[in-house]
């Protein structure tokens, strides 16, 4: 039996861990030559990673830490956990609503600064409390911007509480469209959103598209007053446009709070923004939930080849067909795909089943075979021009 070895670098939740049984993997923050990496914020980019690695996976939704396209160069799989934190995403969204729609953040301000020895006090804050009158959600219109996991969830819970919702997603996938609440009303494109809505949720990855998706040629069709909240990516918005957007001279066009998980030096110090130290993903439940899922594709792929929840490759499972099976990553322009098949028939072996899809740049083969392949025949399938990877199951 194959052992591999796991190395895990930040903390990882142990229940996710513990799906990676002791009689086959050595796990650990301190392993030499790993066959897979678990982690969480660790910067990858700045270490080198070792030749030995066939698969990474972040427990959690983006892989900015990754060096993705290198590593699909190297025939290495990227994983993450897509929707494990989802319902922690939906719920501090939920709270930043809250806490804008009632002043909570500068009412919690007032209160701080009382003395409690001042006989005066209870006058204080009846007086004070004037300063700090809200709206209710209800009744009021959210857009949300990426139909995702999260966003689908930040949707229905909204509907529940009585307000009305706008979305809009060009990617969104079927999985998703089939989780949307039907009440949800579609929008064209980011400007209507933000031209429709009270409260504006950005849930999209951050990529050249969405860079600066918010910024200083549209914030100003947004509502006066209205909120933006950005609990995806720190650059999906402007900040110098929301800042300007928040001091805005016309209080027509005044944005009324900036709420975010990203505290900057340039937001940090506004007194109409609400600004998270990242915790979005930070409840027990979340990380467990991802070092689970992420434990598991792992496993999946080091064990039997398979691919799920890949940001660089195609999603791929097959039911084994024998017991020797081998998998194999090419360049897409190479047709290596058809070359590893014919070298396979070559060498006298039977394909018992197999599966080969592309996603981009980049096809990745499953095959089982009636017999084991030669140490030879691997090495010949490795080195053929286009393969970037092939190992023997």
């Amino acid at each position: 039996m194959t052992r591999f070895n796991v190395l895990v670098l930040n903390q990882v939740s142990a229940k996710g861990l513990s799906r990676l049984p002791a009689e086959r993997y050595v796990v650990g923050a301190d392993i030499a030559t790993p066959d897979g990496v678990l982690v969480r914020s660790a910067d990858l980019h700045s270490r080198e990673i070792p030749a030995s690695v066939k698969a990474i996976a972040r427990a959690g939704a983006g892989t900015n830490n990754i060096p993705v396209l290198a590593m699909s160069a190297r025939g290495v799989p990227v994983f993450n956990a897509p929707g494990a934190n989802a319902n922690a995403v939906k719920e501090l969204v939920l709270a930043a609503m809250l806490l804008t729609a009632r002043n909570l953040a500068p009412a919690l301000r007032f209160v701080a600064a009382l003395d409690p020895r001042e006989a005066a006090m209870e006058k204080t804050v009846e007086d004070g409390k004037k300063a700090f009158a809200g709206f209710e959600l209800a009744g009021h219109t959210l857009g949300i911007v990426g139909l995702g996991k999260v966003g689908c969830l930040v949707a229905d819970a909204a509907i529940k509480l009585g307000m009305d919702v706008w979305g809009f997603d060009p990617h969104i996938t079927v999985d998703a469209a089939w989780s949307l609440p039907a009440q949800v009303r579609k929008a064209a494109s980011v400007d209507e959103v933000l031209r429709q809505s009270d409260f504006v949720s950005l849930h999209v990855p951050l990529i050249d598209a969405t860079r600066h998706m918010v910024n200083a040629d549209n914030i100003g069709l947004m509502r006066a007053g209205a909120v933006l909240l950005n609990f995806s990516r720190e650059g999906v918005v402007d900040e110098a446009a929301v800042l300007a957007a928040l001091d805005a001279a016309d209080a027509r066009q005044r944005l009324g709070w900036y709420a975010c998980d990203f505290p900057s030096a340039a937001v940090n110090a506004h007194r109409r923004v609400v600004a998270l130290p990242h915790l979005g993903a930070s409840t027990s439940e979340a990380e467990e939930n991802c070092a689970v899922m992420v434990a598991e594709q792992v496993r999946d792929f080091l064990e039997q080849g398979h691919v799920h929840n890949s940001v660089n490759f195609p999603e791929v499972e097959l039911p084994r067909a024998s017991p020797f099976r081998i998998i194999c990553a090419t360049s897409n322009q190479s047709n290596a795909g058809n070359q590893v098949a014919d070298a396979v028939r070559a060498a006298g072996l039977t394909i018992a089943g197999m599966s080969s899809v592309s996603r981009g740049d980049l096809s990745y083969l499953i095959a089982d075979l009636d017999a084991q392949p030669a140490d030879d025949l691997m090495s010949g399938i490795g080195g053929r021009p286009g393969v970037l990877m092939a190992r023997r199951l």
